[in-house]
């Protein structure tokens, strides 16, 4: 495996904008777990429908595109299977 390691030169509000989008990324993931574990039936598709109820309710996680929204109901698909 290679790594790759730099380190990345920006101003404050570039890092805020990172941290939103990570913090963001991971409220998905966790609301995508959580829908997994109360209803147990659930396919990998049911959670990317599910992106688009969150960004429908919640404001921020509208802010975040669609791919990158499926991206973390996937993750959080991969780590129920």
């Amino acid at each position: 495996m290679i790594i790759l390691e730099f380190k990345a030169y920006g101003n404050k509000t570039q890092y805020q904008a990172i941290d939103k989008a990570i913090r963001t990324v991971q409220f998905i993931r966790n609301s995508c777990l959580r829908l997994w574990m109360d209803n147990k039936g659930l396919s990998k598709y049911d959670l990317n429908k599910y992106c688009k109820t969150l960004a429908k309710n919640f404001p921020f996680a509208n802010e975040l595109n669609s791919t990158a929204r499926q991206a973390a109901a996937e993750r959080a698909w991969l780590e129920v299977t």
